[in-house]
């Protein structure tokens, strides 16, 4: 029986990027998955923070040389790649000149945020699926994490459907409390409409901020993971109606609760439909 396929889609991972406890959480929990049989791959932002040279990432030329397309610009895409040697594993980082090579993550040096923020987040999410798809690999279950990957859901759901890289992937999704309180451009819903998909699609997650877009994902995630302690009371209510397989805040992080919930979200008992 092959192994099953385990993608993580995250903005952050120590040791190249520690923001918050994401950084913390996408490093160890791969490597304890990788330890229990799944074939891990990680894909996140090549920001300009991270050193290159320190890091020892290099290009993959076959995985980079796409476009893509932002309210009608086209967008390279190039894909980076780098080991950590303890852990046998590879990350895949996604870069882009115009988005991606700044000092500052997610706010310039007067703590302003960035105003091309919405696009940043549409061209890695839009990449990152492109990038699965010419790895020719298709993931059993989708882990994201982080504001950055909030449209993953919605497109797995929609325009990838039934791309045969994605048509049985199961889309879990962490929820933490990091996030923004500004809001991102308005109508940034029309410039992420992809082919195959309506606007009202994504209605959810028009009002641009973070609540908004963990709503979103929240529509059309399989299962979902409460990341932090503190979360807000409307999104963990909406938490509760949804009705959906949630795996409780651990502070532990212990690996047997996130496989036995991989395990649920991926059994054939488990139906949903967004």
């Amino acid at each position: 029986m092959s192994k099953s396929k385990l993608l993580f889609i995250t903005q952050e991972m120590s040791p190249f990027l520690e923001l918050s406890k994401i950084s913390e959480i996408t490093r160890q929990l791969p490597q304890a998955m990788q330890e229990k049989g799944f074939e891990i791959r990680i894909l996140m932002p090549r920001f300009g923070n991270i050193n290159e040279r320190r890091n020892r990432l290099h290009e993959v030329i076959r995985l980079s040389g796409m476009n893509i397309i932002i309210d009608d610009n086209d967008n390279p895409l190039i894909i980076k790649v780098a080991s950590i040697p303890a852990a046998r594993m590879q990350v895949y980082f996604l870069d882009n000149e115009e988005y991606f090579q700044r000092k500052y993550v997610f706010r310039d040096k007067e703590d302003k945020f960035y105003a091309d923020n919405d696009e940043r987040m549409i061209f890695f999410c839009k990449g990152a699926l492109e990038t699965v798809k010419k790895l020719g690999w298709a993931p059993d279950i989708i882990h994201c994490h982080g504001w950055l990957t909030s449209l993953v859901p919605a497109y797995v759901k929609t325009s990838y459907k039934d791309d045969p890289t994605f048509k049985n992937s199961k889309v879990i999704y962490s929820f933490y409390d990091h996030n923004f309180s500004e809001n991102l451009n308005a109508g940034f819903t029309q410039k992420a409409v992809m082919n195959g998909m309506a606007e009202k699609q994504i209605e959810a997650y028009k009002e641009g901020n973070s609540l908004a877009l963990d709503n979103g994902a929240l529509q059309y995630a399989d299962g979902l993971v409460l990341g932090s302690q503190e979360l807000s009371p409307e999104l963990l209510n909406n938490v509760k109606k949804s009705g959906k397989p949630v795996l409780e805040y651990d502070l532990t992080l212990d690996p047997e609760n996130f496989y036995n919930f991989y395990e649920e979200i991926t059994s054939d008992e488990l139906v949903h439909v967004a």
